[in-house]
């Protein structure tokens, strides 16, 4: 335990300090528009559900003078993130022709309440605002949009579930469903979880049910483990996709590859099942950093894409947004967009590479293969091209299993989710498995192209049992001349672990059910 508790202050220090640049870097610009009179910029309060006051700002378009309506958009903050958040894209919507409120979310800085992690106050505080705009500015009715980045995207989408005069939403770097993306494969994504929670106590008031959830996940108290899932259903949006789809909401969605705090899969997922208009967006980078330079008024193809998407539903504008290809994925190697009609699309042909060697590893030892730093790798991986590395021939055996395909002798494209099918027994009933893939060059050094960890509780320690994982979604090519490999250790600083001392892990590959890894490729 005493581990575990280093690693999160730690983590938490970083986390805490990232958050405060990235606050100070994004309030720079903004701040320096909002005195420009000429841009209809105010600062008003709002009264939120049950009275509760958000502190908000109203952006109008130039020359508005209460003839005529335009259509309004709703900008929740972002987790720890002040009120003046989106002041750059809001004066571009205002100079578009839209009314923008952007308001801090409840809990955090100057407005009220506590935070409730998108909660049912959360919910109704949106359509609060909405009312307000409605009754306050020269808002239309009839054309609503809410967007948000992180927190304020996956409020969008539980406000628009909950309100069906929500017309359109974009929803960036957020989550559908909130259990699949701190809590993927029955294990806790420590450096994100104390990301958020410690950022959450440094800018805001975390609530009472806040503070004994974070407490529970943190100290892996599965006593409390249906409590927890049970919280977090209620703030998914991927419970109420009967609502959303019933209103029939326009929905935009965009995230990161190497998203580390809502993983892309939870989206894909949470976007084939929609049956509204819809449009899907993969790009580089690690959590919001794929709009981070938009909130700062730069040329940004995300926002772009954002406005385009308002504009056709909320105007009506023809352009052509609604006849281009909905699924649009961002290579991390190349940098080339692609288009794809549908999710299924994307990884169409599938290469399976066999695990037939059987392999014992020790737990409770870092073998060297690691999903990276929260906030970070992923972030040179977009910029750099650096995404975590492994001397594949270096990793100690005893603690890392490894498998490799051969050389390919043409680029191999990997599109969408690799999936790992193993057979495991364990000397002890609890343990934690992260699974690698990566892609090795001539020299032996791996390039990692996607991971994910597994945990199980309450096995019979000896009884073999089978494993299905899916690795977190990516578009990546591999070299011609390269090779993949598949590691396989049970330490990651990205999440919390459960192997017992001592214990260890012997994956096999029975005749009857052979072990392999599948990679979804693109149509040549």
């Amino acid at each position: 335990m005493a581990k575990r508790h280093t690693v999160l202050r730690t983590t938490t220090t970083g986390a805490v300090s990232a958050a405060l640049l990235a606050g100070t870097a994004l309030g720079f610009a903004p701040a320096a528009a909002a005195t420009d009179g000429a841009a209809g910029i105010r600062f008003v309060d709002i009264a939120g559900d049950g009275g509760t006051v958000l502190k908000a700002n109203v952006v109008t378009p130039a020359g508005s003078d209460g003839t005529r309506r335009y259509p309004v958009i709703v900008l929740p903050t972002s987790w720890s993130m002040p009120q003046i958040e989106y002041l750059a894209q809001a004066r571009k919507l205002a100079d578009a022709g839209y009314v923008v409120v952007g308001y801090n979310s409840r809990g955090f800085w100057e407005s009220g309440g506590n935070i409730e992690v998108a909660g049912p106050p959360d919910v109704a505080d949106a359509s609060k605002v909405i009312d307000w705009a409605l009754a306050n500015t020269p808002a239309d009715p009839e054309r609503i949009g809410m967007a948000g980045v992180s927190y304020g995207a996956g409020i969008s989408l539980l406000a628009a579930a909950h309100d069906d005069r929500i017309k359109a939403v974009v929803a960036l770097s957020g989550w559908a469903d909130l259990i699949e993306s701190i809590y993927s494969g029955r294990t806790q994504h420590l450096q994100a979880a104390a990301m958020l929670g410690g950022t959450g106590y440094l800018t805001g008031r975390p609530s009472p049910e806040l503070r004994q959830t974070l407490k529970d996940f943190l100290a892996s108290n599965l006593d409390q483990e249906d409590e927890m899932i049970a919280w977090g259903a209620k703030r998914s949006p991927a419970f109420q996709l009967d609502r959303i789809n019933a209103n029939g909401t326009a929905i935009m969605l965009g995230n990161a590859w190497g998203d580390t705090i809502f993983p892309p899969n939870q989206y894909a997922s949470f976007y084939e099942k929609l049956t509204g208009p819809k449009r899907l967006e993969f790009r580089p980078g690690d959590h919001a950093t794929a709009e981070a330079t938009g909130l700062l008024g730069l040329p940004n193809d995300t926002w772009t894409n954002a406005h385009r998407w308002f504009d056709h539903h909320l105007k009506g504008v023809d352009n052509g947004i609604d006849r281009e290809q909905p699924v649009q994925l961002k290579s991390r190697t190349s940098g080339a967009y692609e288009g794809y009609p549908d999710w299924k699309s994307v990884g169409a042909t599938e290469r399976k590479i066999a695990l037939a060697d059987a392999q014992k590893v020790y737990a409770n030892v870092d073998s060297g293969a690691n999903g990276g730093i929260v906030m970070l790798s992923s972030t040179l991986d977009q910029f750099l091209k650096l995404p975590p590395m492994a001397s594949i021939p270096l990793l100690p055996r005893s603690f890392a299993a490894v498998w490799q395909s051969e050389r390919y002798g043409s680029v191999q494209r990997v599109r969408g989710t690799a999936k790992l099918h193993t057979t495991v027994t364990s000397t002890a009933s609890s343990g934690t498995l992260v699974a690698y893939l990566y892609d090795v060059g001539p020299l032996g050094v791996g390039k990692l192209v996607t991971n994910a960890p597994y945990t199980f509780h309450d096995r019979t320690p000896g009884r073999p049992f089978a494993v299905n994982l899916e690795l977190f979604s990516t578009s990546y090519d591999v070299p011609a001349g390269h090779r993949l490999a598949l590691v396989v250790d049970t330490v990651d600083p990205l999440y919390i672990e459960h192997n017992p001392s001592g214990a260890r892990l012997t994956f096999s590959s029975p005749s009857s059910d052979p072990s392999y890894v599948s990679v979804p490729l693109r149509e040549k």
